[in-house]
């Protein structure tokens, strides 16, 4: 279980914090008295939480691109952190068909450029490379993929984050090795959701945009398999891997799996047909039968790695997830405090997680 006594006044070095998982992230850290500095692009989204929820306040807020290694590395400098947690990326497959020269850049080369700014900066003791659960060579297989799977990637949005992981193990292999240095592991999660995620070409986003203006939703593959889960289950997996690495050492360095349990692994339809359910009045959705990219029709992680070892597992199930990202969403068209909502579902959660509750 994380301790939150670990966090407090500890300074954390977060990249992708105006993001929908980083600004999570950032919330979660400092509910539990981190001091956080974020490095990342600026907010793509006026309604998303980074915004609505104000994080802006309550971190050392720096904005830059991971592209750039010289601003990366003064900001990391400047904030000496004793964490740092990676999460800056291009998260979007049907982005990285448009823009795949934009997304091998971000996720490999930032990936690189974050690594070479922690070897120059001995305050850091832990690093987490958070990657996807898109980074297997996926094949199909109806049975969850483990971390010793063959890497791949069809898109160029997977095929970079493998090719981050492939990055993050050289790093730690040559130069994260010995006494002194930083210990480097990888964080693999499924299809995240939760409130105040806008982005394009995300089901969740997309449901409240269609049914916030009382359009269908329009699916493009109903019948496709993928590990749903709610945002703070892994962004707590990630804090739980940082803590074990600062305080145990390079046993928990390497690749990990954070996904749903195996109840929530289970069609769109399923899922769209939960969100019209707990949308309500003016929610509805249809079949897209238009030509689209490739998609994979079944994806599932395999976590007792992280269950075994770590003591982590997914305490949401999934319309539990659900409910939370509905609830988000209704509110923040009420005018609510989203800071306030923000906060009591991250207590919510975290008194789960002292419970020991599981899904």
């Amino acid at each position: 279980m994380i301790e939150p006594s670990f966090w407090r006044d500890r300074r954390v070095f977060l990249t992708g914090h105006t993001g929908f998982k980083g600004a999570w992230m950032a919330l979660v850290l400092k509910s539990m008295g981190a001091e956080v500095s974020g490095f990342s692009l600026p907010p793509e989204h006026d309604r998303g939480i980074f915004v609505a929820a104000r994080i802006a306040d309550d971190v050392h807020h720096h904005l830059g691109d991971i592209r750039e290694y010289d601003s990366l590395r003064t900001s990391l400098g400047e904030a000496e952190p004793s964490v740092v947690i990676h999460m800056a990326a291009q998260a979007l497959v049907r982005r990285s068909y448009v823009a795949p020269v934009e997304t091998y850049a971000t996720n490999v080369m930032g990936t690189v450029h974050l690594l070479e700014a922690v070897r120059q900066q001995p305050t850091v003791k832990a690093v987490v490379v958070v990657t996807s659960d898109k980074v297997y060579e996926n094949v199909n297989w109806s049975s969850g993929y483990r971390e010793g799977d063959h890497l791949g990637g069809h898109d160029p949005y997977s095929n970079s984050k493998a090719c981050t992981e492939l990055v993050a193990d050289s790093y730690r292999r040559c130069f994260f090795r010995g006494e002194r240095v930083a210990l480097v592991a990888t964080a693999r999660a499924g299809n995240v959701i939760g409130g105040g995620d806008w982005a394009q070409d995300r089901l969740v986003p997309d449901a409240v945009r269609a049914f916030s203006t009382g359009l269908p939703l329009a699916i493009r593959h109903p019948g496709a398999v993928r590990p749903w889960q709610h945002v703070l289950d892994p962004v707590l997996g990630y804090l739980l891997l940082a803590e074990r690495l600062v305080k145990e050492g390079d046993r928990f360095a390497g690749a990990w799996n954070f996904g749903p349990c195996a109840a929530s692994e289970v069609p769109v339809e399923n899922i769209v047909q939960e969100l019209v359910r707990a949308w309500g009045e003016g929610a509805s959705w249809t079949r897209d039968v238009s030509e689209h990219p490739h998609e994979a029709t079944y994806l599932k992680l395999d976590s007792s790695k992280a269950t075994h070892e770590l003591g982590w597992a997914a305490m949401l199930r999934l319309e539990q997830a659900l409910s939370l990202t509905v609830e988000w969403y209704k509110a923040e068209q009420r005018g609510a405090d989203m800071k306030a909502v923000s906060l009591d579902q991250i207590h919510t959660v975290l008194s789960a997680a002292r419970a020991s509750v599981r899904c």
